[in-house]
C-alpha cells in the first residue's frame, strides 16, 4: 500500500495533527509531518477534525425497514402486542438480509466502522435472524465489524426453549448473551440472571441486558447485576442497555446505584430516547461509570426515526442532557467512539502509534463542534483503506 502523509488536520481538542499511514497502520503522530518522513503521497485535511472511528454500541439490524419502503408506525397497547405486530410487519417486509445490508452500508457511509448488533433469538425463530444478518455482513465485511448479541426479546424463562437457543448461538461463536427485564417480562429475575451469568462463564461471553423496568424495581435489577458481575469476576464485560430507572428516581438515589455500577465496572448504554427518562449521563460519568451509546432501533416497528448517524446520536444525547460546555459535548462524542469501543473490547482501537489506521474526519473546528453541528462532510478510513476518501484521493 502507498505510504500516506496526512497533514493539516486538527484533533478532537482542536490542536494541529499530522500523521503517516504505512502498511495500514498509524505512524509518526505530531503537529506536522517530519521532514525525514520519507517518500509517500500527501493528503491535505485542512479544515477537518480527525476523530477515532464511530462505534455503535447498540443496534438492531434485523428489525429495520431501511432498504424497503416506508411503513407507517402502528401504535399498540403493550409490549406483547408490539412483539406480535413486529413479527407480522417483518414477515411482510423485504428479505432480512437485504434490509440489514442496506442499513450496514448506510451506516458505514456515515463513518461507523464497528457495532454491537442485538439479534432476536427465541424457540420459534431459532437462529434464523442471526444467520440472515451474518449473510448480509459477509457481503460488506470490508466496511465494518459486527459483534453479535443473542437477544431473547420474547423472554428467557417465560419463553420455553429460549435457553437452548441462547446456548446454541454462543456455541456458534456469538460473543454476547443478552437478557431482558428479568422481573418485569420474565417474572423470574433470579432464574434469568442465573442462566445468563452461567452461560457467560461457560462460553467466555459478555453480557448485555435490556432493562426497561421502572423506578426502584429497575434499580433492584441493576444492583443484582452488579453483585453477580463482581461475584463472577466479569468486571468490564457486562452492560445494561437503557436502564430508564436511573432517570426516573431522584439524582441522589441514582448516584447511590452509580457507586455499585462503577465498582462492578458495569457499563450503561443510553440512546437518549425522546419519550422516556434516561440515565443522568454527566453525573454517572463523574462517578466513574462507563456510559456508551448506539442508534438502537432505526426506522422499524418500534419507531420511525433514525438514519444511523452516530454524530447525530451524540448531539441528541447532549441536547436532551442539557450539555453546553466543550467538556460535556466531548463526553457525548466519547460515548459513540472510545467508550463504545471499550465496552465492545475492540483491540488496538483509536488514534495511537502502531494501531490500525481507522478514523473519521469531519469538517469542524474540533470534536465538540462536530457534536453540536453534526457536519455532513466526512472522510473515513478503515484498516488503512478509504471508506469515504477525500475528494483529492
Amino acid at each position: 500500500m502507498t505510504v500516506l502523509h496526512v497533514r493539516g488536520a486538527v484533533d478532537s481538542a482542536g490542536q494541529p495533527l499530522s500523521f503517516t499511514i504505512e502498511h495500514g497502520r498509524f505512524r509518526r503522530f505530531g503537529a506536522s509531518v517530519p521532514a525525514d518522513a520519507g517518500a509517500g503521497e500527501g493528503v491535505d485535511l485542512r479544515g477537518y477534525t480527525v476523530l477515532p472511528a464511530l462505534v455503535d454500541g447498540h443496534i438492531h439490524l434485523d428489525k429495520s425497514f431501511v432498504g424497503d419502503h416506508w411503513r407507517p408506525h402502528q401504535p399498540v397497547a403493550s409490549l406483547r402486542e408490539r412483539l406480535a405486530q413486529e413479527k407480522r410487519a417483518l414477515a411482510a417486509a423485504a428479505p432480512m438480509d437485504v434490509r440489514a445490508e442496506a442499513l450496514m452500508r448506510q451506516i458505514a457511509a456515515l463513518g461507523t466502522v464497528a457495532m454491537r448488533c442485538h439479534v432476536d433469538v427465541d424457540a420459534t425463530t431459532g437462529l434464523r435472524n442471526l444467520h440472515a444478518v451474518q449473510q448480509a455482513h459477509a457481503r460488506c465485511a470490508d466496511l465494518l465489524d459486527i459483534q453479535y448479541v443473542a437477544f431473547p426479546q420474547a423472554g428467557v424463562m417465560s419463553c420455553a426453549g429460549t435457553a437452548a437457543v441462547l446456548q446454541q448461538a454462543l456455541a456458534e461463536g456469538v460473543e454476547v448473551v443478552g437478557g431482558i427485564d428479568p422481573q418485569g417480562l420474565d417474572g423470574d429475575a433470579q432464574g434469568q440472571l442465573d442462566l445468563l451469568f452461567d452461560l457467560a462463564d461457560r462460553h467466555g461471553a459478555r453480557i448485555d441486558v435490556h432493562l426497561h423496568e421502572p423506578g426502584e424495581q429497575g434499580l433492584a435489577q441493576l444492583l443484582q447485576v452488579c453483585a453477580r458481575t463482581e461475584a463472577a469476576g466479569l468486571q468490564g464485560r457486562v452492560a445494561v442497555s437503557h436502564a430508564y430507572a436511573l432517570g426516573e428516581v431522584p439524582l441522589a438515589r441514582a448516584q447511590q446505584v452509580g457507586e455499585a455500577l462503577a465498582r462492578a465496572q458495569v457499563a450503561i448504554m443510553t440512546n437518549a430516547p425522546g419519550d422516556r427518562p434516561f440515565p443522568p449521563v454527566a453525573a454517572l460519568h463523574a462517578q466513574g461509570v462507563r456510559l456508551f451509546s448506539g442508534n438502537d432501533n432505526i426506522r422499524d416497528s418500534w419507531w420511525p426515526y433514525g438514519n444511523g448517524d452516530l454524530l447525530q446520536r451524540a448531539m441528541l444525547i447532549g441536547y436532551r442532557s442539557g450539555f453546553y460546555t466543550d467538556d460535556e459535548l466531548q463526553l457525548a462524542l466519547d460515548m459513540v467512539t472510545t467508550h463504545a469501543a471499550a465496552v465492545l473490547g475492540l483491540p488496538a482501537y483509536g488514534l495511537q502509534e502502531g494501531a490500525p489506521a481507522t478514523f473519521v474526519a469531519v469538517r469542524a473546528d474540533h470534536g465538540p463542534a462536530a457534536v453540536a453541528g453534526v457536519p455532513s462532510d466526512r472522510i473515513s478510513m478503515r484498516h488503512g483503506h478509504w471508506i469515504l476518501p477525500p475528494r483529492t484521493a
